[in-house]
């Protein structure tokens, strides 16, 4: 019994992920209650993060550019190069403000059982990028799950032959996690991965 308009938004909202069909009302109630400048603004933005943002040319992070931020900061450490799975990944190491590097974005992970080869990733470019000599290390940063380790294990492959230095993100347990609760492959992966003090 409720408008039409108002399902269609519902029904949009929901399709967003982690957006159940509660959470979707909400925000449309929200937006019907709020001033029409701001649903005027919210249309704008969506709109302009479609027109406008594409891959950086370099790195196949996010831009509005030709290149990113990161690719353009003369500041960031050019000689060490980052490899994430995707931008939501970037972003996360990037909020701990302790790699001064740059960035590649695979845009994925190799999954065989879904179709996704090396073709399907940006994995070529990540070669082409190491023509210029300039890198002189690669941090694997893929998540450590079965995809993430099988990608990362793939690079390392490919890239130990070029002489260049190749590393992998530390694993093992969170801060202020508990041992006892601690799972046995976490466990194994904290107790490997120990550096000296």
């Amino acid at each position: 019994m409720t408008p039409d308009p108002l399902n269609r938004l519902v029904a949009q909202l929901a399709k967003l992920p982690g957006i159940g069909e509660k959470t979707a009302q909400r925000l449309a109630f929200h937006i019907l209650r709020a001033p029409g400048e701001y649903a005027q603004e919210l249309s704008q933005a969506i709109r302009e993060v479609k027109e406008k943002v594409h891959l950086c040319a370099r790195c196949f992070s996010l831009t509005d550019a030709e290149l990113c931020g990161f690719c353009r900061d003369s500041r960031r450490d050019e000689r060490v190069l980052c490899v994430v799975e995707t931008f939501a990944d970037l972003m996360a190491l990037e909020r701990t403000r302790e790699f001064k590097g740059r960035y590649h974005v695979l845009h994925g992970v190799l999954s065989p059982l879904d179709g996704v080869g090396p073709d399907q990733l940006r994995i070529k470019e990540l070669l082409e990028r190491l023509g210029d000599g300039r890198i002189e290390e690669i941090i694997l940063a893929t998540n450590p799950d079965v995809e993430g380790e099988a990608t990362a294990l793939y690079l390392t492959r490919l890239l130990k032959p070029v002489g260049l230095r190749v590393s992998r993100i530390a694993q093992g347990l969170p801060m202020g996690g508990d041992l006892e609760y601690a799972d046995q492959a976490t466990l194994a992966k904290a107790l490997s991965a120990r550096r000296d003090l």
